[in-house]
């Protein structure tokens, strides 16, 4: 008797890249790290991540979220019309030198962080938020799990 290993789930990810920090992921574990993110999500999705400078993330977290400076991560979920279904789930919006910088900073590995910040956005991307508090024990509950099953360390301690 065969055995045959269980497909992983794909979700399709389109990569735009608008900044030329030395230091970006490959497509390898960006798909990686949205897989993992999404496993229990049914149906086929798709999601765009836009690697931006900071004078980029700079300009949409002002727009978007009206707050000063850049962010390492902005998310914005796809809400379709009503009555019609699409596979989109929204872009994702990273900045690559300030994910790069803050790695340093908190003393992590550059793949850990970028890990734990993808799957983070990608959380958004679902309806997960932290604005109170039981809603970021929650989120963070769930990072922590998914990234441990990545080999990765709670990003939180």
């Amino acid at each position: 008797m065969r055995k045959t290993k269980a497909k992983e789930k794909r979700i399709k990810i389109t990569i735009q890249t608008v900044t030329s920090h030395t230091f970006i992921p490959s497509r390898y574990f960006l798909q990686q790290w949205v897989n993992k993110a999404f496993s229990n999500k049914i149906g086929s999705s798709a999601v765009n991540i836009r690697l931006v400078s900071k004078k980029e993330s700079a300009e949409l977290n002002n727009f978007y979220r009206h707050k000063k400076g850049p962010t390492n991560i902005l998310s914005f979920p796809f809400e379709p019309p009503p009555k019609i279904s699409s596979p989109f789930l929204g872009d994702l919006v990273i900045c690559a030198m300030l994910v790069n910088q803050e790695a340093k900073q908190q003393a992590k590995t550059r793949l850990a962080h970028w890990a734990h910040l993808v799957i983070h956005g990608c959380l958004h991307l679902i309806g997960y938020d932290h604005i109170y508090n039981k809603e970021a024990t929650q989120m963070e509950t769930i990072e922590i799990q998914l990234l441990k099953e990545l080999g990765y360390e709670n990003p939180y301690i």
